[in-house]
């Protein structure tokens, strides 16, 4: 097996902590390029995607454009009937974007 990098290292580290504690319940996952940030809720027991969000639409990737797509996948959570997640940050730190995003989406209604 080759040597996995350290992003793909924390992220099947994070991914599989999150499948043993999720219990059924979908996954926000985020990711966040240097153009753009992306969001989506997937039920990995249907294997289907529930709703997503993204910042293509907009003029760059910073904070504000996370907050507007934690807004957006709110309330395109509710649209699709889906109240509770848990949080797939993947390999990326729970920091500025993904911080806002995820805060964003909480003010939105979701809960995690």
């Amino acid at each position: 097996m080759a040597k996995l990098s350290l992003f793909d290292r924390r992220t099947r580290r994070v991914r599989t902590a999150l499948k043993a504690r999720a219990g059924g319940k979908p996954r926000l996952s985020v990711h966040r390029t240097g153009k753009h940030i992306y969001a989506q809720i997937i039920d990995d027991a249907q294997g289907k995607t529930l709703a997503a969000a993204n910042s293509l639409g907009d003029k760059g990737a910073n904070v504000d454009a996370a907050v507007k797509v934690g807004k957006d996948i709110a309330a395109a959570a509710k649209k699709a009937g889906v109240t509770t997640v848990v949080f797939d940050r993947g390999g990326f730190l729970f920091h500025g974007r993904v911080k806002a995003l995820a805060d964003a989406a909480r003010e939105g209604g979701l809960e995690f």
